[in-house]
């Protein structure tokens, strides 16, 4: 096997059993025996554990910041809202190995820790989006920063919760979301749906 195929392949065994067994529980035998390879080839391309590791964290991050970054690009505040939520809620579904890499190690309340870091990014992106939003509707800005927060610890956690029991639809908790953040508690929709998305 070619060495860039190789690493690929390592990266992806490692991947699966940090996210099965977390950084702690998880040897280089272990990577070594799923890959079919020596303990030797794993040391060769990451120096260890720790730099199979780092590599694995870094794209997942990555991939989860491109997402969401890629939501948050055009539309109005509600889609905008609506389409992060939706971004998030995604990755879950659809890298269930990678975000639990992210969250297994890093309390969500944490300084620092992976998962941690990727939504203050995306606090901060959302930060600017309020600021003008609030701007313009003669609110102040200043207070944009402790929204964004808010809202991106709302959507987190509830992720967080969603992976585990995958109850209600994707669409569903994504809409229960917004309305909740859109509308505040005491606006709420009797029956929340999506501007960028059927609820199904």
């Amino acid at each position: 096997m070619p060495a860039a195929q190789r690493r690929e392949q390592l990266i992806t065994v490692g991947r699966q059993l940090f996210a099965e067994r977390g950084f702690d529980a998880t040897s280089v035998e272990e990577v070594a025996a799923r890959a079919k390879v020596s303990k030797p080839v794993v040391y060769e391309h990451f120096g260890g554990k720790e730099g199979l590791y780092a590599v694995v964290v870094d794209r997942e991050v990555r991939a989860l910041l491109d997402r969401i970054t890629t939501a948050l690009t055009a539309g109005h505040p509600r889609e905008l809202l609506e389409q992060a939520t939706l971004a998030l809620l995604d990755y879950i579904d659809e890298e269930p190995h990678g975000f639990q890499v992210l969250t297994r190690n890093s309390p969500l309340l944490s300084a620092s820790g992976s998962f941690s870091s990727v939504m203050n990014d995306v606090a901060h992106q959302a930060e600017h989006i309020l600021g003008a939003e609030f701007k313009s509707r003669g609110l102040d800005p200043k207070f944009a920063e402790l929204y964004s927060q808010a809202l991106v610890g709302m959507v987190a956690l509830v992720g967080q919760w969603w992976r585990e029991s995958r109850k209600p639809k994707k669409e569903m908790v994504a809409a229960q979301l917004v309305n909740l953040a859109w509308n505040g508690l005491s606006h709420l929709e009797p029956k929340p749906g999506l501007q960028t998305r059927r609820v199904r």
